[in-house]
């Protein structure tokens, strides 16, 4: 499940709801973090950080790299006046999911949702709920980057029109293929920026190098209408060629939203005859 789905708080999350302001924003505590939290963030650091050099995009790495969070679980205060300095983007600590319209609100501010809590040591491999590996390691580093943070802001306020047309889950869609599984191509080669893909030691490498899954040059219409599974590494991927390229495409999406709103969608996996490949 990523941080866009639209949710009812119910007893089924991990998180603690009960402390959150009216934003759904809460303190992080970082001083309070046990040390079993950090060791399981050096672990996964660990094992993601060495899969980046081959995987990862370039914009990516060296935003992680300024960050300089190997050790634990980040301080959200110190990684938000790195964010600031560099793109005027923030990060503020949440229970976990939140709606649709408080997510909206945060990123048309510039402000990041970032989960307080950290998966268990047996859940290294997969996990339902973001927590704040996905969230900080998967999300974060790629805020500091110009084009890609202008694209998040905006996409905030297509999220707010979006909820006005009862059209979120096309919306929904361009944030899953394009923030959370989104791929780019550098240097001849195919990159990873997106954090489903970037928080998944599996993903991370299927995604970029494996024959099987469907890689398509990025069209909005397309990405749009293309349903996708929480639940299963994914089968198509789309490719950008720069980050410039996600804001460009904004100004079309409020008229497509309800074309593809009211569209038959693209089944999961599924080509289309449109379809181009990468």
């Amino acid at each position: 499940m990523t941080r866009h789905e639209t949710i009812s708080l119910q007893p089924r999350l991990r998180g603690d709801y009960s402390a959150t302001r009216a934003d759904y924003t809460l303190d992080q505590h970082h001083a309070t973090i046990p040390e079993a939290d950090h060791a399981t963030w050096r672990t996964l650091y660990a094992r993601q950080s060495a899969l980046l050099p081959a995987h990862a995009a370039r914009a990516y790495r060296e935003s992680l790299a300024r960050l300089d969070v190997a050790q634990g679980v980040p301080d959200f205060e110190a990684a938000s006046a790195q964010l600031r300095a560099r793109t005027g983007f923030s990060l503020v600590a949440v229970p976990g999911l939140i709606p649709d319209g408080a997510f909206f609100e945060h990123l048309a501010a510039r402000r990041f949702p970032v989960t307080v809590w950290i998966r268990r040591p047996e859940e290294l491999d997969y996990i339902v709920e973001p927590d704040v590996f996905h969230d900080f390691f998967g999300h974060v580093p790629l805020l500091g980057e110009p084009a890609f943070a202008d694209f998040m802001e905006a996409y905030g306020r297509l999220g707010q029109q979006a909820d006005r047309i009862d059209a979120l889950k096309p919306l929904a869609r361009l944030y899953w293929f394009m923030v959370e599984f989104g791929l780019i191509r550098e240097d001849g080669g195919l990159r990873a920026y997106g954090a489903g893909i970037l928080s998944s030691s599996a993903e991370t490498v299927w995604s970029t190098t494996s024959p099987e899954p469907r890689r398509l040059r990025f069209d909005i219409t397309r990405v749009l209408r293309s349903d996708y599974d929480i639940h299963r590494i994914q089968p198509t991927y789309f490719v950008i060629e720069d980050y410039a390229e996600l804001f460009a495409c904004l100004h079309r999406v409020p008229a497509l939203l309800e074309q593809a709103r009211d569209a038959a969608p693209i089944p999961v996996g599924e080509a289309d005859p449109a379809d181009i490949p990468a």
